[in-house]
């Protein structure tokens, strides 16, 4: 049921409003820019397996990358979801809304050719500038909410992997330990290729390497890391308003890359094969 709810939420379900724009890929925009739309050219959807691993079929032609890879996946149900996105299509594919296939391309081909440890350190790095590290003195009613809303995040994320974070107001940021860093090495390290892209998709995301780490952990969900990652933001709103339907449709496609990251990261990791559908309850 948690997987059919991450999935409703990476095809924009939750709530039922269209994404607009193109998705970010790992670091900000390394992943293809694909086409906005194009009319949709099959009917049927399927998945097989192959000798590398499961394969997409638009009705007999396979499923490519962008530098003409046959489009392989690693466990069934990745398959079955990115499955699920071709065949949600209309009668207009919109790529942009489609990012487990993002995902897996990005994956697949590597276009920056970075690896296991570039991509580990490219995450870490995040400790940085961590979003729920960052604190203000002033105005004080956001001060407060910074601090009843991300401590307890920050206890969490101490608590887990048994290290110091802490916070600050000062514009260089908390003195991350490097003691800190090398457990989330390790931690990391745990994780295959293509699960460290959907880490660190998510992690751009959320600007915050402890709340997509909440999240994939499954401490929190895509909703209240949303939230405590656009906590500032939330706040202005409720202050000064916002405009009608810009903020939705910008909520509503941060919640479909945080969801589409985080179930990426938990189908890549996956060891067996699936015997159901993805969406069975």
């Amino acid at each position: 049921m948690w997987r059919r709810r991450l999935l409703l939420q990476a095809l924009g379900r939750l709530p039922a409003l269209a994404a607009r724009g193109r998705p970010l890929g790992p670091g900000g925009g390394r992943a293809y820019a694909p086409p906005a739309e194009r009319k949709r050219f099959y009917q049927n959807v399927s998945i097989s397996q192959g000798e590398g691993g499961f394969e997409i079929n638009l009705d007999h032609r396979k499923l490519k990358t962008p530098q003409a890879k046959l489009f392989t996946v690693p466990s069934e149900a990745l398959a079955i979801a990115v499955a699920t996105e071709w065949d949600s299509q209309k009668d207009t594919i919109k790529f942009y809304t489609m990012h487990l296939t993002t995902l897996c391309n990005t994956a697949l081909d590597n276009p920056t050719q970075r690896n296991k440890v570039q991509l580990i350190r490219a995450a870490v790095k995040f400790l940085e500038t961590d979003t729920v590290c960052y604190r203000v003195e002033e105005p004080a009613a956001l001060a407060e909410l910074q601090k009843k809303e991300w401590d307890p995040i920050v206890a969490w994320a101490e608590k887990r992997y048994n290290v110091a974070i802490g916070s600050s107001t000062s514009i260089m940021g908390p003195n991350i330990p490097a003691s800190t860093r090398d457990t989330f090495i390790s931690h990391l390290a745990s994780y295959n290729m293509w699960a460290l892209q959907g880490i660190e998709y998510v992690i751009t995301q959320l600007k915050s390497l402890i709340l997509s780490m909440g999240l994939i952990d499954r401490h929190i969900t895509v909703e209240k890391a949303v939230l405590l990652s656009r906590l500032e933001e939330e706040y202005q709103i409720q202050r000064w308003g916002n405009v009608e339907w810009a903020h939705d449709y910008d909520l509503c496609e941060l919640r479909a890359r945080a969801a589409a990251g985080t179930l990426f990261v938990h189908l890549c990791s996956e060891s067996s094969t699936v015997k159901h559908k993805l969406l069975q309850d």
